[in-house]
Parts: structure tokens; sequence; C-alpha cells
């Protein structure tokens, strides 16, 4: 936790001193300089120094799990095969069925991309869950809503938006009312959603734990107001684990959202 003076947030809050508690800008909590090509679409900083962390981790995991494989699987290959196993039965085959692992690569790759993108908010030196800035969500989203759409098209053709936009069964006089939402559901909202969901709930986790290393911070260093830090580090111990949680869980449900999309376009009838 302490490892959140890598902040600049943090190490603002902890220059001022005082009796005070002075949170710096909203900016300093989710703005990183760029280490080269500042202002530029190839700006690269912290943020996508860690979404490449999580794009390389996984694919090394796979490799030194896949290097030695024996029948009985042991050490990272048995963490890799759970894994896999998880995302085959908690996610494909419930959303999608036995036709879904084909999938499995795409939803595995995307499970581990966001969740260890999302773990960095509690890892110490960086403070930071790439997801917590909306690009990396907004592409995931993006990835999602053209594979499903991608799928009903692959299975049914041109029919696959008539169905979406016509449910059957609907009186047709109502279909004034229902094909407008069903448009707005389908196609707008479900990646947008996703986007927000995952958006959202890193930035307020990331938001939290800066608030409380600097509450944290400036409370040990505020004489008698010592006693309230312990507290407040112990609040702070407390939503780190909680973001742990967090983090793993707003992967599974990115994942297995996506593969509830894919299911629906794949067999639309159910």
């Amino acid at each position: 936790m302490f490892a959140a003076l890598s902040n600049p947030a943090i190490l603002l809050a902890s220059e001022e001193g005082g009796g005070g508690v002075e949170f710096p800008p909203i900016n300093l909590i989710v703005k990183w300089p760029a280490a080269f090509g500042e202002g530029t679409f190839y700006g690269f900083n912290k943020i996508a120094l860690i979404s490449m962390i999580a794009m390389i981790v996984p694919v090394i995991l796979f490799l030194i799990a896949g290097r030695k494989a024996s029948v009985v699987p042991r050490g990272i290959q048995n963490v890799m095969e759970v894994s896999v196993d998880f995302i085959e039965k908690q996610v494909v085959l419930p959303a999608i069925g036995k036709d879904g692992m084909r999938y499995l690569p795409m939803l595995m790759s995307m499970f581990f991309f966001i969740w260890i993108g999302n773990l960095f908010e509690i890892i110490p030196t960086s403070h930071m869950p790439a997801n917590a800035r909306m690009a990396n969500p907004i592409m995931l989203a993006m990835v999602a809503w053209v594979m499903f759409i991608g799928v009903g098209v692959k299975h049914h053709g041109l029919k696959y938006f008539k169905d979406a936009l016509f449910p059957p069964g609907v009186p047709k006089a109502l279909y004034l009312l229902v094909t407008p939402i069903e448009f707005l559901s389908t196609f707008l909202i479900r990646p947008f959603s996703l986007a927000v969901r995952l958006f959202a709930n890193m930035l307020a986790g990331h938001i939290l734990l800066v608030t409380f290393s600097v509450l944290t911070i400036t409370l040990f260093g505020a004489g008698i107001l010592a006693i309230a830090g312990v507290l407040s580090f112990g609040m702070l111990v407390a939503f780190t684990a909680f973001e742990f949680m967090v983090a793993f869980l707003q992967a599974f449900i990115f994942s297995l959202l996506t593969a509830v999309y894919i299911g629906g376009a794949l067999h639309p009838a159910h």
C-alpha cells in the first residue's frame, strides 16, 4: 500500500504537510506523462506500458506451461489448465454451449488482458489499473461488438438483423416501439455499457485507494491525529483486498457478457 507513494497525486499530498488533507486535482490521479511521443497518437505512457505487460504476460505463461507439458500437470501448467477450465465451464458453456468452444481462445485472452491490467491497481510501484482510462474498455467493447455481430451475420446472414430488430411473435403495430428499442439496446447500449461498467468500477476503486492513501499519509504526519491514521491504514488494507476481488470480477463479468452476446447471436431463437 505504501507503494502508492509512486502516484504523483499522493506525493503532492504528502508534500503539503500542515494540519489539513490536501487532495490534488483529479487529473493527477488518472493522467500520466508520456515517456515519448507526448501529445501524439503514439505517445507511450504508464497506461500503455501496463497494457503491453497485460498482453505479454499471458503469452509467456502459456508458452512456459506448454513447453514441458505432461499428462499429470504440475506447477504453471496446472495453473494455466485450471484457468482454461474455469473459462470453459463458467463462461463458454453456460453462455454459448458446446459449439462456443471455438471462441474460447478469444474469451480467454480477453479475460487475462483485463484481469492483469486491473491488478496493477494494487501492484507496488504501479498503483494504476490500465482500465481506469476509457481507451482500453472502449477498445475491448468494440471487439465484443464486432465479434457478436460478425457471428450473427456469419451464421444467419442479413436475417440476423431482421430477427434482432423485428422479433418474431410481436404484433406488427408494436414494431414502431420495439424496433428502435431493440436497435438501441442491441447495437449501441451493449458495447457502451460493457465499456462504462469496466471503466467506472476500476476508476472508482483507483480513486478510493488514492483517497485513503492520501488520508493515511497526511494523518501519520499530523501529530496527535496519527492515531486516526491507524484506522485509515486499516481501511486502506481492507479496500486493497476488496479491489483485488473487483479486479477479477470485472474481468469475469466482461468476458461472460461478451460470451452471452455471442451466444445470443449464434442462437437467436433462445
